[in-house]
């Protein structure tokens, strides 16, 4: 069914391009379409074309050159320093045989695109490689470091992933969407472990697979995956809404109890979820209480991790549309968005949400074209969870402050790592730098 869908694209893309373009290969990877071609620049310099043609057939499409038309590594080096002004800042240039493509990373990742991507087309054009273009962090980090260089050395496995899956996404639906049901497996009516887990006649999705942290034994600490509809095997694809371990801590073990498909989630949710993990591991085994996975169970959610931005609506199954939205809770975290059957049903899973804004992120989002179904946490929906309003809350903290240090005092304030110990470094930079308290080491 796959081969017959495919050759059905195929046959719109020869009657759609230019009769010039030579179109050496067409093939699914993961949720995208991939376009081989000897002459990719005559492709790239007509964008809409590629637009109109990606909205015809509902797909994302992706446009490499083929290999016979690859310049040698160490003249598209040069080319490509010739092209990308100074100003970008080039800190590391790789390439993927495998892929076909270059990876540039710059300090102003914005200049080596260009406006409108026409840099980006030039480097295409001169050079053959399509060029996938990252932010080096202004700040080195060793995680970010190691998950790409993960990337870039299972490149091949990696290709393999993304081909069976893309097989899989885009098969003909067998059976009529006329049901959907949701297991609730943890996270509901207590604190942490968020699980969700949804079925509709075609397709298998879990949204979150996290652990309690306050958990005691297996029966507190993990969600319910022993629940007799469930088993991995049989999972289309897993969303990760955000990297706090109560909603992503338990992911890794999914892969070690047979699941070998995809995770969906932002780029900054893959890289904090991955820290996280690979923390809880450490902080378990030095503790003596190891955890049920282990750092190469983590590294294979790395490989089978496909990020998205918000907004990008991306086939996840044969049935299934999946569109993140920033749900403002911390950096990547994100509400997800299901379109279910050809306008059968949508649904959002919020996971965890800020309504709104912060100092450091803008509101959730909540405004959505269509929604029949809506899953929303509740961690302060109780009728006396009265917060107090962010002003409020930050002049008592700096009062405190204030009168702790005046009395020569130290100040410790517990709080998560990721999120609101951000949030409160920004609000005491503010403060020491206007004067109100003095400087002191953070």
């Amino acid at each position: 069914m796959v081969s017959r869908v495919l050759e059905e694209i195929k046959k719109t893309i020869m009657q759609r391009l230019p009769s010039r373009v030579h179109v050496a290969k067409v093939e699914f990877e993961g949720p995208e379409l991939v376009i081989y071609t000897k002459n990719p620049e005559i492709i790239s310099e007509n964008g809409d074309l590629i637009r109109e043609l990606a909205k015809d057939l509902r797909k994302r499409i992706i446009i490499r050159s083929d290999r016979s038309v690859l310049m040698e590594p160490e003249k598209a080096i040069e080319k490509i320093h010739e092209i990308v002004p100074k100003e970008a800042e080039i800190t590391n240039i790789s390439f993927d045989d495998i892929t076909c493509e270059v990876i540039i990373e710059a300090k102003k990742p914005g200049l080596v695109i260009g406006k409108y991507g026409s840099t980006s087309r030039e480097i295409v054009k001169n050079i053959g490689w399509a060029p996938k273009i990252l932010r080096t962090p202004p700040i080195s980090s060793e995680i970010i470091q190691r998950i790409r260089r993960t990337l870039r050395k299972n490149s091949k496995e990696r290709k393999k992933i993304l081909h069976q899956l893309g097989n899989r996404i885009h098969q003909e639906t067998k059976y009529e969407n006329d049901w959907a049901r949701l297991t609730a497996m943890g996270g509901f009516r207590e604190v942490g472990r968020s699980c969700l887990y949804l079925q509709t006649p075609n397709s298998r999705i879990l949204l979150d697979c996290g652990v309690n942290v306050a958990g005691t034994d297996e029966k507190t600490l993990y969600p319910f995956l022993n629940v007799p509809e469930f088993a991995p095997d049989n999972l289309d694809a897993v969303i990760i809404t955000h990297a706090h371990l109560d909603h992503s801590g338990f992911v890794p073990y999914l892969y070690h109890y047979g699941y070998d498909g995809p995770v969906y989630c932002t780029t900054p949710t893959r890289d904090l979820m991955t820290l996280l993990q690979l923390d809880h591991i450490d902080i378990a085994y030095r503790e003596e209480q190891p955890l049920p996975f282990n750092v190469k169970h983590v590294k294979k959610c790395i490989k089978h991790t496909i990020t998205l931005d918000y907004g990008e609506v991306t086939d996840i199954a044969p049935d299934i549309r999946l569109t993140l939205h920033n749900a403002g809770h911390i950096l990547g975290s994100a509400m997800a968005h299901l379109h279910i059957g050809d306008g059968q049903h949508n649904m959002v899973y919020t996971g965890d949400f800020k309504y709104e804004q912060s100092r450091l992120l803008e509101p959730a989002v909540t405004r959505f074209p269509r929604l029949e179904t809506l899953v929303m946490e509740s961690t302060y929906g109780g009728k006396e969870d009265v917060q107090p309003s962010r002003n409020h809350a930050e002049k008592e903290l700096i009062k405190t402050i204030y009168t702790t240090l005046r009395r020569g005092g130290k100040i410790l304030i517990p709080v998560f790592a990721v999120g609101r110990a951000q949030e409160l470094m920004v609000v005491l930079e503010e403060y020491i730098r206007t004067g109100i308290i003095h400087e002191v080491p953070v």
